[in-house]
């Protein structure tokens, strides 16, 4: 079961960052709802591939650590009004055949 977050700040999402950044799928679950989303940036969909509930965007991220083991989101910036939290990154990581860059599709 997700922890349930009260109140959107800088800290909860530099802490949500901070798991991603140590690939802690434990973690990042936490802040996930039963029904989340999770839209990847890259894929074979139009804006990338949409994975839907717990288990299938636990699945997603998964797959985005063993496309890119060395994963990492740097320079984050956050932003919180109201109840809302937003936040930017820059993302680097090698794929695990060794290619550098844009990632274009991670099931390629």
């Amino acid at each position: 079961m997700p922890n349930e977050i009260t109140e959107v700040t800088t800290k909860v999402l530099q802490t949500f960052a901070d798991a991603w950044n140590r690939h802690d799928v434990d973690a990042i679950m936490s802040f996930m709802t039963d029904d989340c989303v999770f839209e990847a940036s890259a894929g074979t969909d139009v804006c990338g591939t949409r994975y839907i509930g717990r288990e299938v965007v636990r699945a997603g991220f998964a797959e985005v650590w063993a496309t890119c083991p060395d994963a990492h989101w740097r320079n984050a910036r956050h932003f919180v009004h109201e109840d809302r939290g937003v936040s930017e990154w820059t993302f680097t990581g090698t794929k695990a055949d060794g290619c550098t860059g844009y990632l274009l599709n991670p099931s390629a």
